[in-house]
């Protein structure tokens, strides 16, 4: 985006970049117009040249050259239209990508905030109408051409008939949409309620599987019902007040139309001007309103990609949670350094984990678990000490860098839609085997509840798999990311004890030799750890292998056993 990260730089840069398609699109746009415009003009002189005076040949002639500017205007909206479709999709593609690319920027932080939902409709409702205003352009300068030729065109065949369309085609409009100001309000108001009532609809589908667990089905089919009924009503409210504006809109027309006849026949019989003169006025007439409520369109679009455009540059803005380094690591040996380290209820961390350490660490505070992982996966600095990375503080390594030696894999890991296996080998190495990782998360047998195994769909969130196996195939995405050090919270709080008991050898034989950090209250997991750190009260107050702390340690025995 540069250094303008305003709507206006957004809007600028979304035009800029498709220039050339914006010029194309509304050359050729002007060229049919202009095309639109001529057409009424040559059949006046048609009436006037063949018709009033029978001409063969003249009529031969007009409609050879009224049939080249039909070629010429249909042609050039075709290919217009193609250059300003182009360059509205293309902007919003590219609007889309830089979303995209700053939500998943490794300083993070463009989510704070705004919910899923938002962001989702940031990169897509708003990256279209910010791109669809380049062809909004294309047809506004269009539209331009074709209201100054309508207009020079008018006033050549008669100035009288010229200043009445001139003037009454923009009253027309104006008292059209003054008119319908209330049928556009409720035709608004009808979609909202269209709107919720299928929101409605499709929540109870998605919860259906819970509804089936409560034995709800007939609540939820009748509620369904009423909210399907109460949807269609309100579409057909909806088209009723729509059909209603456009009726309205084309009565005022026809008014319009026959008082331009009206005057016009008069001039006609008073001699001021011939009957072509009177079919070509009549004909621009018709054709003015056309560009001139695409002007009023365009407003519109300007007005809703402003906004869009504002919404944009607010998430592309977004301050990062930390700063970014600079230095780019070295092969990691994996030894990870806490020197006193102390944020939000943390005091005077101090810790040292070996090279291939496989660590246990019970927090008895679940927020204070939640800010030491924060702290390791650097989605904030703490206040006080700091985290090392083979000897180099985290706050020097480039996000990028740092997220590609340690990865800190949260409890609560969102899957995304589409295969097992795609889900498990999103973050993996290139042509690494993710089967290690599978089988060490027991991953092969949520593989044998799927139609098509590892290659059968999860569902949006993994909305398909329950809670436990969702655990699973997480934890084998995040031994399949195969990084140097591995913070591994919670991972099996929804997995039984003999899956678990499986689960705990399995990391440790995936991990060997790397360092991996077990942040959870598992006894199955910390049992198969080398060592267990207990962080009690915000400070480590013990430090022992499992075994022992059980035995001696009243705290950590409640922390893991009850």
């Amino acid at each position: 985006m540069g250094a303008d990260m305003s709507g206006r730089g957004v809007i600028r840069r979304a035009v800029a970049g498709q220039r050339r398609d914006v010029v194309v699109g509304s050359l050729l746009g002007a060229a049919h117009q202009t095309g639109e415009a001529l057409v009424p003009v040559l059949i006046g002189l048609i009436v006037d040249r063949a018709v009033v005076r029978p001409d063969g040949g003249a009529l031969a002639l007009w409609l050879a050259v009224l049939a080249v500017v039909y070629a010429m205007l249909s042609y050039s909206f075709r290919f217009g239209a193609r250059a300003g479709e182009r360059a509205a999709e293309q902007a919003a593609h590219q609007l889309r990508l830089d979303v995209v690319r700053r939500v998943l920027a490794p300083h993070g932080g463009a989510e704070a905030g705004r919910p899923p939902g938002a962001l989702v409709n940031v990169a897509t409702e708003d990256a279209r109408r910010v791109g669809a205003l380049n062809m909004a352009l294309t047809l506004g300068i269009a539209a331009v051409v074709g209201v100054v030729a309508g207009a020079v065109l008018l006033l050549r065949a008669s100035v009288p008939l010229g200043l009445l369309v001139l003037i009454g085609a923009p009253a027309l409009m104006a008292l059209g949409h003054y008119l319908a100001r209330p049928l556009e309000h409720r035709s608004e108001a009808e979609q909202e309620r269209a709107a919720h009532a299928s929101g409605v609809a499709a929540d109870l589908v998605a919860g259906v599987r819970v509804l089936k667990g409560l034995r709800a089905e007939r609540a939820a089919v009748a509620r369904y019902r009423s909210t399907s009924q109460a949807s269609r009503e309100a579409n057909v409210r909806a088209a009723r007040a729509a059909a209603l504006q456009t009726g309205l809109m084309l009565t005022l027309t026809g008014a319009f139309i026959a008082l331009v006849a009206l005057v016009g026949g008069r001039l006609v019989l008073s001699g001021s001007i011939g009957l072509g003169a009177l079919v070509s006025a009549v004909g621009l007439a018709l054709f003015l309103p056309g560009p001139i409520a695409v002007l009023a369109w365009v407003g519109a679009e300007l007005a809703k990609a402003r906004a869009s455009a504002a919404r944009i540059a607010d998430v592309l803005a977004a301050p990062g949670e930390t700063t970014g380094g600079t230095t780019e690591p070295g092969p990691a040996s994996g030894e990870l350094r806490l020197h006193g380290l102390g944020h939000a209820g943390l005091h005077g961390i101090d810790l040292t984990v070996r090279p291939g350490e496989h660590l246990g660490i019970v927090v008895t505070d679940t927020a204070h678990a939640a800010t030491l992982l924060h702290c390791l996966a650097r989605r904030c600095d703490p206040d006080r000490g700091h985290v090392e990375l083979d000897g180099t503080p985290v706050t020097e390594l480039a996000p990028a860098a740092l997220r590609s030696a340690l990865l800190v894999a949260e409890h609560d890991a969102q899957l995304f839609d589409g295969t097992l296996l795609d889900n498990v080998t999103a973050a993996a190495p290139a042509g690494a085997d993710p089967q290690p990782a599978m089988d060490a998360a027991a991953v092969d047998e949520v593989a044998a509840t799927l139609p098509g195994g590892t290659s059968g769909r999860i569902g949006e969130r993994g909305s398909s798999l329950s809670g436990g196996q969702r655990q699973r195939v997480a934890l084998a995405r995040a031994l399949a990311a195969d990084r140097s050090v591995l913070v591994v919270h919670d991972p099996t709080t929804a997995v039984d004890a003999a899956t678990e008991a499986r689960i705990a050898t399995g990391i440790r034989r995936a991990r060997t030799g790397r360092t991996t950090v077990l942040v959870t209250s598992s006894p199955a997991l910390l049992a198969a750890t080398d060592r267990v750190v207990l962080i009690d009260g915000g400070t480590i107050t013990a430090e022992a292998p499992h075994e022992d702390l059980v035995r001696d340690h009243p705290v950590y025995r409640t922390a893991v056993l009850t």
